[in-house]
């Protein structure tokens, strides 16, 4: 590869601000209280948002279990109206993008995270995009990152791992993977932690210049 150090990103949490936490009440407040106890079931029991997460649903099988009449437009809804674009992430991109080859690394149902990359116009960012739903492997599953360098053909020294999961990037680091947790939410951690996009670029620097990466807030 041309640029040999990759940023291996996450998108709920990062480049979308909110998580996939808002998707279940969204849901339960869309399809009214009669529909609750169904619907938790088959969200907690059933794991049918994991299994669309892995490829095992399509987003329309995904929807209209959970009881949606028009799926794709359903989609769009929650998409477009109920999730935010960090808008720094466009010019943290923009000046990033000549020196690391960006890949996103996403848990998602593949059909929403084209949709969302899309809609956003920011495919042209991303040297590739590794997505849950197409891969049929998630995070924090080990093999989802042996996969990722796989596919790079790249080795774990080479990438550095964003995420907003402390969790997901414990496993990452088991395999030698550099990390930064994305920290919207200030919780506490040990390990590299950033608050923003800005943070994030000052962070990189300091890596690659074999600085002691601290807190950026």
């Amino acid at each position: 590869m041309e640029r040999n150090k990759i940023l291996l990103i996450d998108m709920y949490g990062v480049i979308i601000k909110e998580s996939k936490g808002y998707f279940v009440p969204y849901t339960l407040e869309k399809l009214g209280a009669s529909a609750q106890d169904r619907l938790k079931r088959i969200i907690k029991d059933e794991q049918c948002f994991t299994k669309a997460q892995r490829g095992e649903l399509t987003s329309e099988e995904f929807l209209s279990w959970l009881g949606y009449a028009c799926p794709q437009a359903a989609m769009e809804e929650y998409l477009k109206s109920y999730l935010t674009l960090d808008e720094g992430f466009r010019e943290f991109a923009e000046k990033y993008r000549k020196i690391y080859a960006f890949c996103l690394l996403s848990n998602d149902v593949l059909e929403w995270s084209q949709f969302l990359t899309g809609y956003h116009r920011i495919n042209h960012y991303f040297m590739d995009k590794i997505v849950s739903g197409e891969v049929h492997l998630r995070k924090p599953d080990k093999e989802i990152f042996i996969y990722s360098l796989k596919r790079l053909g790249c080795n774990p020294e080479q990438c550095i791992f964003i995420d907003n999961s402390i969790k997901n990037l414990l496993v990452a680091e088991e395999l030698g993977i550099q990390t930064i947790l994305f920290n919207r939410d200030g919780v506490q951690y040990e390990g590299r932690s950033v608050a923003d996009f800005d943070a994030l670029g000052r962070m990189l620097e300091c890596m690659w210049k074999n600085l002691e990466g601290e807190n950026y807030v």
